[in-house]
């Protein structure tokens, strides 16, 4: 096995991530490519546990500007994630790596409760696990879901795969190509600049449990694998 900086990490794949090149939906080639780098960081014998957002199926903040209840439009957005969570493990599966599916919501059909016990125990015996439904709770975002879970389950990094953008800019990249990337960042720094890395309480989340960010573009070739084997790649935010 390659020698890896990383053995046990959580990713954090945005609902906008699924769509590839779309708008909305799932989009089965992009998905197939996240599944063959997850693949390949298991098989280094990293431990990986995933949550997923819901932005290519619904988007809350949208729901919610047309009138519907903030709170009925989030737990919306938490079934969202399932969608997405069970079209991943079917992708991982189907790629041979055992995935087990964990929701903060009740819907037991199709996916475990979240227990981190047994998380941790689908980690230790080499499965991935995806979590989904966010926190479970209203006004919390699926990246205050990622800091929470990767805290909880000893995660020794938490990786931000980004869409078609490599790192964390002073601006969009897309909208403004004068735009500098940031190589390193304090959360402190990424909190005062307001910068897009993700949400004031994950972040917040992050520095108080010292939890090492690194934000990437997932699209890029083996850029999991890099990370996880320490090669300077995207933008690292940490306390140093």
């Amino acid at each position: 096995m390659a020698e890896t900086k990383y053995k046990r990490v959580l990713l954090k794949l945005s609902g906008e991530s699924f769509a590839g090149g779309n708008k909305f939906g799932i989009d089965i080639a992009t998905l197939t490519k996240v599944a063959k780098q997850i693949k390949n960081v298991v098989e280094t014998g990293v431990a990986v546990a995933i949550v997923v957002g819901g932005g290519n199926i619904w988007r809350g903040d949208e729901a919610e500007a047309n009138g519907i209840d903030r709170v009925t439009a989030d737990y919306a957005g938490m079934l969202a994630t399932v969608i997405n969570a069970l079209a991943l493990q079917d992708t991982l599966e189907k790629a041979g790596v055992h995935t087990r599916t964990q929701s903060a919501i009740g819907i037991n059909q199709v996916a475990e409760p979240y227990i981190r016990r047994r998380a941790v125990r689908h980690l230790e015996k080499g499965r991935v696990v995806i979590f989904a439904g966010g926190t479970g709770n209203p006004y919390m975002t699926t990246d205050t879901a990622a800091a929470l879970r990767a805290i909880e389950i000893n995660a020794e990094v938490l990786l931000m795969s980004k869409n078609k953008v490599d790192g964390v800019y002073s601006a969009d990249p897309i909208k403004n190509p004068d735009a500098k990337k940031f190589d390193r960042l304090t959360y402190l720094e990424a909190l005062n600049l307001r910068l897009e890395v993700m949400d004031a309480t994950a972040l917040s989340l992050c520095l108080e449990n010292k939890l090492p960010i690194i934000v990437f573009d997932l699209q890029a070739p083996h850029s999991m694998e890099r990370a996880v084997s320490g090669e300077p790649i995207g933008t690292l935010v940490s306390g140093e």
